[in-house]
């Protein structure tokens, strides 16, 4: 059963307008005052913020959410858009650290393989980013015309990981 928070937070997320999140940061502010060391509330302000382009902000109330213990398909959404912040400041190693942590706790993650995908793409490694975009579809897609191709996607896929792979031991060899 839902708690009073659960029930106003699920309330203001369903009468959020993507275009304007100034309604709903205010109306997430006083539940903030009153519980700052709720992980739901952190998560959910943190996210209105990253939507309304302050994502600098929002970085911390990530941190601090999964740090408060945040669990369950929450901490999966939190990852992906704590990542995804990351990636879109720029810190793309701290981005790579954080979608492998999320992956290795959510393995299944659809979600977050797509996202992580982007992240190898901004990180330069457009190899791993279409391999583990054919994973994904070889793992996720269920399709007649597509499960008669499946070992040859992850075929692709393992090959294009490794052109990555050697890519990354000459980097480490250079450092």
């Amino acid at each position: 059963m839902l708690d009073a928070i659960e029930v106003q937070l699920d309330a203001i997320f369903a009468a959020r307008n993507r275009e304007d999140m100034r309604p709903t940061i205010e109306a997430l502010l006083p539940i903030y005052d009153e519980d700052p060391e709720n992980a739901r509330v952190l998560y959910e302000l943190g996210g209105a913020y990253d939507t309304a382009g302050d994502e600098a902000t929002a970085l911390s109330f990530y941190e601090r959410a999964m740090a408060r213990g945040l669990a369950g398909d929450v901490r999966r959404r939190c990852y992906l858009q704590y990542g995804s912040t990351l990636r879109n400041l720029g810190r793309i190693d701290d981005s790579l650290r954080a979608f492998a942590r999320a992956r290795a706790e959510f393995p299944e993650s659809v979600a977050l393989g797509a996202f992580e995908a982007l992240t190898f793409h901004a990180a330069g490694r457009l190899n791993t980013a279409l391999a583990s975009l054919l994973e994904l579809l070889a793992d996720h897609v269920h399709a007649p015309e597509l499960d008669r191709y499946k070992p040859a996607l992850r075929g692709n896929a393992d090959y294009l990981a490794s052109l990555d792979a050697g890519d990354d031991a000459a980097h480490s060899d250079a450092s």
